[in-house]
């Protein structure tokens, strides 16, 4: 179990999609099918869609916390969100969402791409799976 910071409420399942930089939902992520459209982040191609995304932050502008709420609604946003340091934006977007969401995990070693977690946003804790 590994201890987090509790940012939005409730519970999920799900494979972990990891990435070594922040992200724009804004102009970087496709609310539509939830594929990351930034060419150039690490994770261009790849879909954000039911998978548990760990990323060290997100950027860009507030209207980002928006994007997140439209994906949830076409059914194309993450299952949960882990953040090393939430910022509001993603935290906003989480909360408005209803997409669990915790941050400042004591220990990232064993939180690698495809490992399948529970992220538990109302006690902060990940559980590896």
């Amino acid at each position: 179990m590994i201890k987090c910071r509790n940012i939005a409420k409730g519970k999920a399942k799900g494979e972990l999609l990891v990435s070594s930089e922040p992200i724009s939902f804004l102009g970087g992520v496709n609310p539509e099918n939830g594929e990351v459209i930034d060419p150039n982040h690490e994770l261009k191609g790849q879909s954000v869609k039911d998978k548990v995304l760990f990323i060290p932050g997100g950027k860009g502008s507030t209207v980002g916390s928006y994007v997140i709420f439209q994906m949830m609604k076409n059914n194309t946003a993450p299952k949960a969100i882990i953040c090393l340091n939430a910022e509001p934006i993603i935290a906003t977007g989480a909360i408005m969402s209803d997409i669990p969401m915790v941050d400042s995990p004591e220990d990232t070693k064993e939180l690698t791409d495809g490992t399948l977690v529970e992220v538990d946003g109302d006690n902060g804790t990940i559980e590896i799976l």
